[in-house]
């Protein structure tokens, strides 16, 4: 998206929210102190010729009025236990927030407020609260509390209350510790508990959703679904006649769905004379040197493994588009039940308990163009308790365990069907039945690669312990705690047991004339050692101080330590490489027998040393500089450590020579592969894929923060804000020992053929944000915001290949065909760095890097406010009050992508690391239908690599509109009909997600998918 195009945005959602403030009313705002210290749960009360408005302090002690009109009110405070504060106030547009402090009772006074008797009612069983605040293990940000009126008198006013009661909320009078009189629904006739539920539903249907886009243009039907989702609920405290009076709040949720997603998957299929060896383009003959008379390879010449193989693809439903040939529309059917459950109970005056148990399955089937129908089951759980004690009102103390466990099950079409690469004659690759299928086929040119799921049976599980406690003293807020986790990692799972054959024209000129003839540019293969035994622990502890010096200034300052081990195989079945300097020699070292062949050194079992120095320093300040200013700065710093990374690292040092058949191989004479034995020679002299440094870091980001809010006329905030973001030890990925096509191989002694992790990446990030909210006011709220932000990285996890040699995006709709092999292949989809010996030419806009981003939500709340209708009564009333229309617009510039020269990298099986040469030429200058210009590119020159750069081409920029419309239907006091319309790109707008980037693939410069069209979706839920 262009700079012009995005000043329009800006400007456009800035002039609305401009617009938006009404001159009739104006916000009052203000903040109720004792001692400097804030006092929430205070009566604020705003009175002016007859009409009274009604505020609660928040947890800051703050207060809003968005809809006073302008002129003089009386304002009183009331809090209990405090001299009762009465005062007038002029209200103005743009006036500064109130300051209450307040002044504590005498204790005589305090006890004679209590003694004043209240006759509770009959038949009442108060529900009791907790009586210590419960503390989190790690202190979140407080919120502030929504405005309620209180005074039960009118109508309104008691419909507030029991939304109050139906949201969970047992602080009434019921429940208050001095009894006080019936308040937001205590008085409850019959002797009833207090319960709340809900009956719900969501529907979708074909009918009303828009068609999905078709890349090509083609008329592809429609298909017809549903989608459908039921919920219920229950809530309130669990009694048993003569057996238990009080017991524990009881909540419990159930959610039913039946969903299908419609997709359209658009791709490129050999056509009829492709079939029959019949090429438009002059092929060469591998044998013989010299083209092959009439552009047609022989039948004989065909290779049976390519028939067998061929019958699987699909025959093209359209021509004229040299891009895509065939189109079909898939439907995605996934059903899930997903339950939650919480428990709850107060013993005593100082402890309370807690539980929530949660339950989720989900069954989806994964359709390709194939026709190929994979099933996914999972199944997991999540549980907890936790416990809480207060020794004294200024120290608290909070424990917990959790236990958490899911399955994943990954049933592909082929598995104990039929054995195809057996059928094919293809050997070398595991032919187990839960195994059977084809091998994965990649092509250079754009066709469709062959592929089907891999059979999996994975279960993790995590069991943990956290405890901590929060300490006041004075204008200090201290918590300090930590936690434990032990990880379980059990997978029957591997890599890639069919294996994968890689076709890049290196033989004929034409990588489908390759297949044809059966002889693949690269092989890979990794199976064996299919159950595997991952076990970690992750600790964590933390010291926090939030020390309010005085009303205008806060600090909050402390330390963590993360520290994640490395992960460990309950049998020792990991291998990693003991390598020599300059990477000279490497041998396989095993967790079972640790001890370097190369370099004598002693490894542990998880062969990663362990990182156990990682504390994090970190550091705020909220600072209000100007008296009776509503300018406020916030400032901060933190480090951020990731010990997510060694899950991944283990899988791959788990499927490795010895303890597993695995090779990624290159064609050559040496070495000749074919379709009926690449796998086979590929593995008879297996070689190790994967190495990691033993001395492996953890990455870790260093945070920093600074931003200015300020309050502006008509119930507007503005908030700039800098933010900043420095990584350091991300992890990189090289080719040791490769070399340029073309060039002479330096060290033909040195091991070659397998990647090495290290810990040696760096990130920068650098963003300016700018919101502008405007505050609810006569129904009326919206925040725009916008963020220019630049992020440069080198690192693989961090940035990638940036979109993908075959340009697959995610979340697009429109797959390039079922699931291709990966252009990395052999190496599980590694972002590889192009020379091993340079990675500082790695460094380049981060896969995220999107510089313009402008988001804007808009919402409006009819029958709200002096000016908003709040006083429409009769039909007109019960017919146009209170709907809430909302919409969000977000707005960006695209991604950035990488341009891919799809070829093998020489002495390895990989492909999809190499990069084109840039010509000069205007990359955006395209032909119609096309996006990119192939001018701009070139093949590399021979000896040489690639002159493009990583993430050079932007992709194409986005836009969204969502939107909502609810409302809730009061049938009575205690029963509420909620119906909710949402609409997911409401203006049906064609929005791409990358652009294909291979240079020598057909499709170079068309878009690879787009996101979904229009859908729309109602709920409709019972409340009691």
């Amino acid at each position: 998206m262009d700079s012009r195009r995005i000043r329009h945005y800006l400007g456009l959602c800035a002039v609305v929210c401009i617009l938006l403030p009404l001159v009739q009313a104006s916000e009052h705002r203000g903040r109720v102190t004792f001692k400097m210290r804030p006092v929430p749960g205070a009566t604020v009360s705003a009175s002016r010729e007859g009409r009274t408005a009604t505020a609660v302090t928040d947890s800051e002690g703050r207060y809003t009025f968005p809809d006073l009109m302008d002129g003089t009110w009386a304002v009183q405070v009331k809090m209990f236990g405090f001299e009762l504060m009465r005062q007038e106030v002029t209200v103005a547009a743009g006036s500064a927030a109130r300051e209450w402090a307040l002044t504590l009772l005498s204790m005589e006074r305090i006890k004679a407020e209590i003694q004043v008797a209240v006759a509770p009612p009959k038949a009442v069983s108060a529900v009791r609260p907790a009586t210590a605040p419960e503390v989190a293990a790690k202190p979140e940000p407080r919120k502030a509390a929504t405005t309620a009126p209180v005074n039960g008198d009118d109508e309104m006013s008691q419909r507030a209350a029991d939304g109050l009661l139906i949201n969970g909320s047992v602080n009434n009078g019921a429940a208050s510790n001095f009894g006080q009189a019936a308040a937001f629904g205590n008085n409850r006739f019959g002797g009833k508990g207090l319960y709340n539920g809900g009956l719900g539903m969501s529907l979708g249907n074909s009918a009303f959703d828009a068609r999905p886009y078709s890349l090509t243009g083609q008329n592809t039907p429609k298909a017809s679904y549903n989608r459908l989702t039921g919920m219920a609920s229950l809530g309130g405290p669990l009694k048993i006649p003569h057996l238990l009076k009080n017991g524990p709040m009881l909540f419990a949720g159930y959610q039913w769905t039946r969903n299908n997603d419609a997709t359209t998957a658009t791709s490129l299929v050999p056509t009829a004379g492709q079939r029959n060896g019949a090429f438009g383009e002059s092929i060469i003959d591998p044998l013989t040197g010299t083209f092959f008379p009439g552009n047609a390879i022989p039948q004989n010449r065909i290779s049976p493994q390519a028939r067998v193989l061929l019958n699987y693809y699909p025959q093209p439903n359209f021509g004229g588009n040299g891009g895509y040939n065939f189109q079909v529309p898939l439907l995605n059917p996934t059903h899930q039940d997903a339950l939650q459950t919480r428990a709850s109970k107060t013993l005593g005056r100082s402890n309370q308990v807690s539980g929530q148990f949660s339950f989720q399955r989900t069954r989806a089937d994964d359709p390709s163009l194939f026709g190929f129908l994979d099933k996914r089951n999972l199944q997991g759980i999540n549980s907890g308790a936790n416990w809480t004690h207060r020794f004294s009102q200024r120290l608290f103390l909070n424990m917990g365990v959790q236990f958490s466990r899911m399955s994943t099950r990954v049933t592909p079409f082929f598995a104990n069907r039929v054995n195809v690469s057996g059928e094919a004659g293809i050997t070398g690759n595991n032919q187990d039945p839960a195994n059977w299928g084809p091998p994965a086929l990649s092509f250079s040119s754009g066709i469709a690669g062959l592929s089907d799921a891999q059979s999996s049976f994975n279960r993790s599980q995590t069991s943990g312990l956290s405890a901590s406690m929060l300490w006041t003293y004075g204008a200090h807020n201290v918590a300090f705690g930590g936690d434990i986790r032990r990880q379980q990692f059990n997978y029957l799972s591997q890599q890639d047991p069919r294996g994968t054959f890689t076709f890049t024209g290196a033989g004929t000129g034409s990588d489908f004339a390759d297949f044809l003839l059966g002889t693949p540019r690269t092989s890979s293969i990794a199976f064996g050692n299919a159950d595997k035994y991952f076990r970690q622990t992750v600790y964590d502890a933390y010291i926090t101080d939030d020390w309010r010096l005085n009303h205008a200034f806060t600090l909050n300052g402390g330390v963590r330590w993360d520290y994640g081990a490395p992960i460990t195989e309950r049998q020792n079945r990991l291998v990693n490489l003991d390598i020599a300097p300059a990477f000279t020699v490497a041998a396989p070292v095993l967790a079972s027998n640790p001890k370097g062949a190369v370099s004598g050194r002693q490894y542990p079992n998880s062969l990663l040393r362990p990182f156990k120095q990682g504390f994090s320093p970190r550091i705020g300040i909220a600072w209000k500089p100007l008296a009776g200013s509503s300018m406020i700065v916030r400032a901060g710093y933190g480090i951020y450590y990731d010990t997510s990374v060694y899950p991944s690292l283990a899988t791959r040092m788990a499927q490795q020579p010895p303890l597993s058949t695995t090779a990624s191989v290159q064609n050559s004479d040496a070495n000749p592969i074919t379709l009926a034995n690449g796998f086979s020679s590929a593995t008879s002299g297996s070689n190790n894929t994967i190495a990691i440094d033993p001395d492996f870091r953890p990455g870790y980001a260093q945070n920093w923060q600074l931003s200015v809010q300020r309050d502006l006329p008509g119930s507007m905030q503005m908030t700039a804000t800098y933010a900043g973001i420095k990584g350091t030890h991300a992890m990189q990925a090289v080719l040791p020992n490769t070399f340029p096509i073309g060039a002479v191989n330096p060290c033909p002694a040195c091991p070659s053929g397998f990647a090495y992790l290290q810990s040696s990446g760096n990130s920068s990030r650098q963003a300016a944000h700018v919101q502008l909210r405007r505050r609810l006011r006569g129904g009326f709220t919206a925040s725009t915001q916008y963020v220019f932000s630049k992020s440069i990285d080198n690192a693989a996890a961090l940035g990638g290949q940036g979109g993908g040699a075959n340009g697959q995006g995610s979340g697009g709709q429109n797959q390039m065909g079922a699931q291709p092999a990966s252009a990395l292949t052999g190496l599980g989809g590694l972002s590889i760095a192009q020379n091993w010996r340079d990675t500082g030419s790695e460094r380049s806009r981060s896969n995220f890097d999107q510089r313009h981003l402008l988001t804007a939500q808009v919402q409006y709340t009819s029958g709200v406010g002096l000016s908003g209708g709040s006083f429409l009564n009769g039909w007109k009333g019960r017919l146009l009050k209170e709907w809430s229309l909302a919409t969000q617009i977000t707005a960006g510039s695209g991604l950035p992508q990488t341009p891919v020269y799809l070829a093998a990298v020489e002495g390895t099986g990989v492909t999809g690391t190499i990069r084109p040469d840039y010509t000069g030429a205007a990359l955006y200058d395209a032909a119609p239908g096309h996006f990119l210009n192939p001018a701009a590119y070139s093949t590399p020159k021979p000896g040489a690599w690639g002159t493009a750069g990583r993430n050079t081409i932007t992709g194409p920029s986005q836009f969204t509109l969502s939107a909502s419309m609810a409302r809730t239907f009061r049938l009575t006091d205690r029963f509420n009909v909620d119906l909710r319309l949402d609409s997911v790109n409401l203006l049906n707008r064609v929005n791409y997600t990358t652009w294909n980037t291979t240079v020598n693939g057909a499709q170079f410069g068309l878009p690879a998918a787009a996101n979904a069209m229009r859908s729309i979706q109602t709920t409709l839920r019972v409340r009691f």
